[in-house]
């Protein structure tokens, strides 16, 4: 997964939200855009938009954006910092067999999970289907555990990625459809009617969609929240191949020689990329 990009109405505050409280660095401003991630790697962009007003209830979009930590002392760290600066932003934890995962949620709405990964050794597969739940984790416990000693002087420089992105969409035949069959995923979890699960090369999930907040949902209009989600493909082959396997199930691509660009069934931006 490569970055996520944010259409936000208040483009001093986000920033500062996710410089301060999620532990991300501020890689690059230009005017009415910033960049921020970990290690030079970009993870979350912000677009100003101030004529933009917030999507209505229920409209398709997104459901959170996933940083994935390279270890729990990192995890932690950035725990703690939510906890200091921003503790009502927190919105949840949980177990998930996989991950252990931490949820909250921006000043403009838009979700956030900060989550480790177990080894993949740890997880476990049934018939396809990766083993995932949703039980009770203590974050004070996880920081009594977890937090290094010098949490509150440090400068956070460990990597991070964005390890998924999560959609709310107006129904999961339809994601399955584009994100399957079209776009190639592979499924890793399916829950019904209610949410979809799906990955390449083995990982628990690159993308999910659910229909919890959103079913029923037609195309988005313009409106703060999700900007685009940019997808990295390992090579030019594999590009191609996406380009040419998009347009025979009917997507409209727009090719520049360098990105692939398309919308899903709700409008939602994605631009793929060789990186």
């Amino acid at each position: 997964m490569g970055a996520v990009t944010l259409l936000v109405g208040d483009l001093d505050a986000q920033t500062a939200f996710y410089r301060d409280v999620v532990t991300l660095q501020v890689l690059a401003a230009d005017g009415d855009t910033v960049t921020l991630g970990r290690a030079g790697r970009a993870l979350v962009i912000l677009r100003h938009e101030p004529s933009l007003r917030h999507a209505a209830s229920g409209s398709a979009g997104l459901f959170h954006t996933a940083i994935l930590f390279e270890t729990q002392a990192a995890l932690a760290a950035a725990l703690y910092s939510v906890a200091r600066r921003a503790p009502q932003t927190f919105t949840g934890s949980a177990d998930h067999l996989v991950s252990q995962a931490f949820y909250l949620t921006d000043p403009e709405g838009n979700g956030i999970e900060l989550y480790w990964d177990r080894a993949r050794t740890e997880w476990s597969w049934t018939h396809g289907q990766v083993e995932m739940d949703t039980l009770f984790l203590d974050p004070n416990a996880f920081l009594q555990t977890h937090l290094p000693a010098d949490a509150e002087e440090s400068t956070p420089t460990e990597a991070a990625t964005i390890g998924h992105v999560h959609l709310s969409v107006g129904d999961v035949a339809s994601a399955r459809a584009f994100y399957v069959d079209a776009l190639g995923f592979d499924v890793t979890a399916a829950l019904g009617s209610q949410a979809l699960f799906v990955s390449a090369g083995g990982y628990h999930h690159h993308m999910a969609m659910n229909v919890w907040n959103s079913r029923g949902a037609g195309p988005r209009m313009p409106a703060l929240g999700l900007g685009r989600v940019d997808l990295a493909l390992p090579d030019a082959d594999s590009l191609g191949a996406l380009t040419e396997r998009l347009r025979h199930h009917g997507v409209q691509v727009r090719d520049d020689g360098r990105t692939v660009a398309f919308d899903d069934p709700w409008r939602n931006a994605l631009h793929a990329v060789v990186g």
